[in-house]
């Protein structure tokens, strides 16, 4: 089966037309997540580091994808038709993999550990629910999303980008990251120490400055004003009460 915009996006990068192609392009994504993941079992050997160092990952992770969006015009004039190819590469897959892998990290990190109490089943069971609800809503909302529109291919080519007609929209602008805001802050619970609780409530201010910084300016400049109607009356991660019935017929029937 394939992929929902796969054959969109291998307009743009010639290695998606051969198996050879896409290998390589997994063991470069693989490669980036792997040496990060090692990074971070190296620097959770020192106690007082773990914190730091996701903090560090993070914003390195914002960094390099913010290059992405801001040397554009400059990838454009040196690369041409190639020009998203190239950006993708050298910060798109090293930045989403930066900030993947601290997700991730959340689930592992080391930190000071906080006392047994009634409050351990609440993260045991919130932490749970959390990474089922957020894995769910990630998956439904890349297969309704697609691979062009999940790798930016539109950044580069905004006048070929289409809207997306799907109800989840109505209730969230930016279901895809809404559920990995959710899966990091249910490993965070899940963890439980006092890094993993502090990464939690610092995920959604650092996704949320992402967003309004970066990536909703592009979506502002090729939407214009009926964007930032959108954006008043329709939440970036989490669902208003009376849309909580479309939000979970959503995640059930993916429509």
């Amino acid at each position: 089966m394939n992929f929902k915009g796969m054959d969109v996006l291998a307009k743009y990068v010639p290695e998606l037309n051969s198996t050879g192609g896409k290998i390589r392009i997994g063991l470069y994504a693989i490669g980036w997540v792997s040496l990060v993941t090692a990074y971070f079992i190296i620097t959770d050997k020192i106690p007082t580091w773990s914190i730091d160092s996701q903090i560090l990952v993070i914003a390195v992770g914002y960094l390099v994808l913010s290059q992405f969006f801001s040397r554009k015009q400059a990838y454009k004039e040196k690369y041409k038709e190639l020009a998203y190819r190239y950006a993708f590469a050298h910060y798109g897959i090293p930045g989403l993999a930066l900030i993947l892998s601290a997700v991730a990290h959340a689930g592992y990190m080391n930190g000071p550990v906080i006392p047994t109490g009634w409050w351990t089943i609440v993260f045991l069971v919130l932490g749970w629910f959390m990474v089922c609800i957020g894995a769910l809503l990630w998956i439904r909302g890349v297969f309704t999303f697609g691979a062009d529109n999940l790798a930016m291919l539109y950044v580069y080519y905004p006048e070929e980008g289409k809207i997306i007609s799907s109800s989840i929209y109505s209730v969230l602008r930016h279901p895809v990251y809404a559920g990995v805001l959710r899966v990091g802050i249910g490993l965070a619970l899940l963890n439980g120490n006092a890094n993993a609780i502090a990464f939690a409530i610092l995920m959604p201010l650092g996704l949320t400055s992402w967003i309004r910084l970066v990536e909703e300016k592009e979506l502002i400049e090729r939407f214009g004003q009926s964007y930032l109607d959108y954006r008043k009356r329709t939440p970036a991660f989490w669902p208003k009460l009376r849309d909580l019935g479309t939000f979970f017929k959503f995640l059930i029937m993916g429509r």
